[in-house]
């Protein structure tokens, strides 16, 4: 019984907070614009707005599995991210499987979008799969290092382990600054948005998506700005020792590269490219050659 309410509660928790997080990002880019920036309320608003659409055009069965496979992607992965009070199936998944499946809503998108025939959305595809295999490289190479210092891949006991102990920021800093510095590409946020630039491809994926389906895609970036940071909390953090604090952990790892990124100009692909494999890439691999000496 206790397992039914946690597997349905920490997605439902996932969702409000990562709306939430939306709105942080988007006052964020408004104060460093010198906007006024959102409501409060504009997320859940426009989950409303998108899902009440009338016009909602699908071009098939893999198309709308796409979303399915995009959204529930990170629903399962919510219930391996063990939180305060909360560790749903975190004991019989581990760090590995959750990267896996963090996989998932990617090759989701690429699924539903190929069955649109749009050049853009194609193109955002492809931009959006060769940044995966950009950022992919430093943040394995970041939970190997991890998971070598702990011991362990069970993020229940990486959290038990840091709370009676040091944090891993304390113990490996060097991967702790390589996990960092590879956020904003895994949030597909500025710099790192190639796949959707708006100027160039027509929001790329989102070409052929509306009501339903683009708000599928909103409720799946509320997901992932979530799980990035409690994944990040959990493995260099110590995770949640109450709600309270585990949310102001959350909240600034996402909110400290974001705050970055916005300075910045939106890179091409194979600036992305060689971002990524050289500055986390390299100071992943030196975090890991200190911790293994």
């Amino acid at each position: 019984m206790r397992l039914g309410f946690e597997l349905v509660m920490m997605p439902l928790l996932a969702f409000v907070i990562g709306l939430l997080m939306v709105l942080l990002l988007r006052r964020i880019g408004a104060r460093l614009q010198r906007r006024v920036g959102p409501p409060f309320l504009q997320p859940l608003y426009d989950v409303v707005k998108l899902y009440a659409k009338r016009t909602q055009v699908s071009h098939g069965l893999i198309h709308e599995i796409g979303i399915v496979m995009a959204v529930g992607g990170y629903v399962a992965t919510e219930t391996l991210l063990p939180v305060p009070g909360m560790n749903g199936l975190a004991d019989k998944g581990g760090v590995i499987t959750l990267a896996y499946m963090m996989m998932v809503p990617s090759l989701g998108l690429a699924l539903g979008v190929g069955q649109c025939a749009n050049p853009n959305g194609s193109i955002g595809i492809a931009r959006a799969l060769t940044a995966m295999l950009a950022y992919d490289i430093p943040f394995m190479l970041v939970i190997f290092g991890a998971a070598w210092v702990y011991g362990t891949t069970d993020l229940s006991e990486i959290i038990a382990l840091q709370q009676h102990g040091a944090w891993g920021v304390e113990r490996m800093p060097l991967l702790a600054l390589a996990g960092l510095m590879t956020l904003p590409a895994l949030m597909g946020k500025q710099p790192f948005e190639i796949y959707v630039a708006p100027a160039e491809i027509a929001t790329g994926p989102m070409v052929e998506m509306g009501g339903k389906f683009l708000g599928g895609l909103f409720v799946m970036q509320a997901f992932q700005l979530y799980t990035l940071g409690v994944l990040y909390a959990t493995l260099f953090l110590g995770g949640g020792e109450n709600w309270p604090l585990f949310l102001v952990k959350i909240f600034a790892v996402v909110s400290i590269p974001m705050t970055i990124a916005w300075l910045y100009p939106r890179y091409r692909t194979e600036d992305m490219l060689s971002a990524m494999w050289r500055w986390p890439l390299l100071t992943a691999l030196l975090g890991i050659a200190m911790v293994m000496i």
